[in-house]
């Protein structure tokens, strides 16, 4: 009998296994959605929790402050991404002219249009309010995202198809435009309404105009007669 009962408990016991795995990743995607609609500041770890269908004291046992859960929330969703996205790099056969609208793209597709874009626009709003996650975000995701961009126009500049700029300051011709767009997605205030504007087709162009202004002219490249 006391077999029979223990056999019966273990499906109850591996469901509730399978939701304290889970929480976290509720808790931070939570969190996320609530940091983009309300801002940091404004946000309660008590909504955080409600929303995520669990108690605040269940929160703490996960993240010991609400800093604490941005900053997970910051990792979950950029700065853990960036060895996917080097090796992307590594791996890319084709022009670093097509290599930048691919990324570009991509970008869009997988943060862009996404929640993930009101990172950004929090951390401009209420960074300086908040330098320790500044320093983090700046640390964990500006320094790697710059290096990645770096590592792409100098790619192109090895192979000659890319004039020999400052690569330091041209990686800002490429984070500009993305920047704007986060803006304008999660501000009223950026954007005409009056025009519509296509986010993928917006990038395409402002891409265009990187690569055209960083492209050699055809009588400077190096096969030219």
């Amino acid at each position: 009998m006391p077999r029979l009962f223990n056999d019966k408990l273990c499906p109850v016991r591996a469901k509730r296994e399978r939701r304290k795995e889970a929480r976290p990743g509720e808790l931070i995607q939570a969190a996320l959605e609530l940091f983009v609609e309300k801002g940091f500041a404004a946000t309660r770890s008590e909504e955080v929790a409600a929303r995520a269908g669990v108690s605040k004291g269940t929160l703490f046992l996960y993240f010991q402050s609400k800093e604490d859960l941005l900053r997970a929330v910051i990792t979950e969703n950029l700065a853990g991404r960036f060895p996917e996205w080097n090796e992307e790099f590594e791996a890319f056969e084709g022009s670093t002219a097509d290599m930048l609208r691919h990324c570009t793209k991509v970008w869009w597709e997988r943060v862009g249009a996404t929640p993930v874009s009101g990172l950004t626009k929090l951390m401009l709003s209420e960074g300086n309010n908040f330098p320790e996650l500044a320093s983090f975000y700046q640390r964990e995701v500006v320094r790697p995202g710059n290096a990645l961009i770096r590592r792409i126009l100098r790619r192109g500049i090895d192979s000659g198809e890319f004039l020999p700029v400052d690569v330091d300051h041209a990686i800002y011709a490429v984070i500009a435009p993305m920047v704007f767009l986060f803006l304008a997605r999660h501000s009223a205030t950026c954007v005409d309404h009056d025009i519509a504007l296509d986010p993928l087709q917006y990038v395409a162009t402002q891409t265009e105009i990187v690569i055209r202004g960083l492209s050699l002219p055809p009588t400077a490249l190096p096969h030219a007669t």
